[in-house]
């Protein structure tokens, strides 16, 4: 099958263990784009804290804030919320369990987070102070909140009907729309391209890369990828600080193409 996709995730997949982007790396994603390959980030980082990384590769979309949006080179062409109320009511139950939360709240690029420490954040120093006192009026895709208790985000999840996504080693959570997802957002972008999934090369490493990488034509793991992920790709790369995804798609793929 012809590969006429590159999707990845960033974080411990694309991304060294330090954030960096290696220049090889870089030079490969070039290289895949000269044969007329699209090269797609899938990340469940807010577009801000996503966007250094898009300045540093060009991709030709971006999938973020865990599948909620579409961006092609920065202008929106897709995005799944929830519904206003729902949203804001998430705020408030996550409010009334500890008033010092840290709340993150994700409407298409704009990030709101009441916390006074904003600039210190290295993905997040361009989100925008908001305590929360007012409901928000804005389109709401994603709520992301720092819990010490699972039970408790769960709880607050099934309350107010929404999906609750956790992440690998830390203790933040967050809250999105039911039909939300980097799979649903996969689907409305090959609706889009008129591009099938067969024809995609996908590479993960966390628990919600599994199902791209099931779905996509080949699923590739990083050697560093949780057990989870390494049993359900159709193979295994080196890892994320040796520059595997792009040691891979050389191997598999750049050599049946030549570039323009």
């Amino acid at each position: 099958m012809i590969t006429k996709m590159i999707l990845t995730d960033l974080d411990k997949t694309l991304l060294r263990s330090d954030g960096s982007i290696s220049e090889y790396t870089k030079q490969v994603l070039k290289r895949c784009q000269n044969c007329g390959i699209l090269i797609v980030i899938a990340t469940a980082r807010y577009w801000i804290g996503a966007e250094r990384y898009i300045e540093e590769i060009q991709p030709d979309y971006e999938i973020t804030t865990d599948g909620t949006l579409i961006h092609q080179r920065g202008e929106q062409i897709y995005s799944c919320s929830l519904d206003l109320k729902d949203g804001n009511q998430i705020i408030q139950d996550l409010l009334e369990q500890n008033a010092r939360t840290e709340i993150t709240v994700a409407a298409g690029r704009q990030v709101f987070w009441n916390s006074r420490h904003i600039s210190e954040s290295e993905k997040l120093h361009k989100a925008v102070y908001n305590d929360y006192r007012k409901p928000l009026s804005y389109e709401i895709n994603k709520i992301v909140a720092e819990l010490s208790d699972s039970a408790i985000a769960v709880e607050i999840a099934n309350k107010n009907h929404c999906r609750l996504q956790g992440y690998r080693g830390e203790n933040w959570y967050a809250f999105l729309p039911v039909k939300s997802g980097k799979i649903q957002a996969i689907l409305e972008l090959t609706k889009i391209l008129n591009i099938s999934l067969g024809e995609i090369v996908s590479f993960g490493d966390d628990i919600n890369d599994m199902e791209m990488l099931q779905i996509c034509g080949t699923g590739v793991a990083v050697s560093n990828a949780v057990m989870d992920v390494k049993d359900v790709a159709d193979c295994v790369t080196l890892s994320n600080d040796e520059d595997g995804v792009a040691d891979w798609i050389e191997k598999n793929i750049l050599t049946d193409y030549k570039e323009k």
